[in-house]
């Protein structure tokens, strides 16, 4: 295998890992958002929660 042969292949698998990191941190992003989003609704039943036991308490 030539120089040449080991840069473009060298390039060719930069190239891989730069999408793949790229894919990668748009799904931790979105995963991000969903965890944000269900910890809004886990403190709105919360809150909930605690309204319903303030009332019977």
């Amino acid at each position: 295998m030539t120089i040449d042969e080991r840069i473009e292949a060298l390039t060719m698998n930069l190239e891989l890992a730069f999408r793949d990191i790229h894919e990668l941190k748009e799904l931790a992003h979105k995963d991000g958002e969903n965890i944000r989003t269900l910890a809004r609704i886990a403190e709105a039943h919360q809150r909930r929660i605690e309204h319903l036991e303030d009332g019977r308490a």
